[in-house]
């Protein structure tokens, strides 16, 4: 972009916080915490008039498309409804390694979503959604947002439910965006 506009990359990574990467290349990076705790504050991330899209629920398996977003977005919501019964109020997350590919899936949903609707095309909202719920599967299971058994509830856990109410919003306003309502129990 520094290039097309003849602007030295060194001046938008100065304004940006970032840092020039190649030949007028410029990476900024967020911090996981910083992204998950933006996406928390704005119910509406991502969002784009984008084309109505259709997905198989069945079968119900996580090799369906459909039903793996669908079930991400019930797990999100779940995990939500869990930790309040618990008293676990989200918290600032520190990922660690699968956490961080959750997060850089959900940073990658506002760029598809105007893709699909530049495109007039769902599909490259959709496959990022799907690129999320994996992710988001993945998380749940080998990172739990809830305390298992003895254990006390910590910050680990309140970022991983901060997370989950991240997943939540963009999944939520994906189906919204290709024409579902959200279901919180499948």
């Amino acid at each position: 972009m520094a290039l097309r506009l003849g602007v030295d990359p060194r001046v938008i990574a100065r304004r940006a916080g970032g840092a020039v990467i190649g030949p007028g290349f410029v990476r900024v990076e967020v911090a996981p915490g910083d992204l998950v705790d933006g996406i928390r504050c704005d119910p509406g991330y991502g969002m784009a008039r984008v084309p109505r899209g259709t997905w198989n629920e069945w079968p119900r398996t996580f090799d369906n498309p459909g039903f793996s977003v669908r079930y991400a977005y019930a797990r999100a919501r779940w995990v939500g409804r869990w930790a309040g019964s618990l008293g676990l109020e989200a918290g600032r997350l520190e990922a660690g390694p699968v956490e961080a590919e959750v997060v850089g899936a959900l940073g990658d949903v506002p760029g598809r979503a105007e893709q699909a609707e530049r495109e007039r095309d769902a599909r490259p909202l959709m496959f990022c959604l799907e690129k999320v719920a994996l992710a988001y599967h993945e998380a749940h299971e080998r990172c739990s947002a809830l305390p298992v058994g003895d254990e006390e509830p910590g910050a680990v856990h309140a970022g991983r439910v901060a997370l989950a109410e991240a997943v939540e919003i963009v999944l939520g306003n994906g189906l919204n965006m290709i024409g579902e309502t959200p279901r919180e129990r499948i």
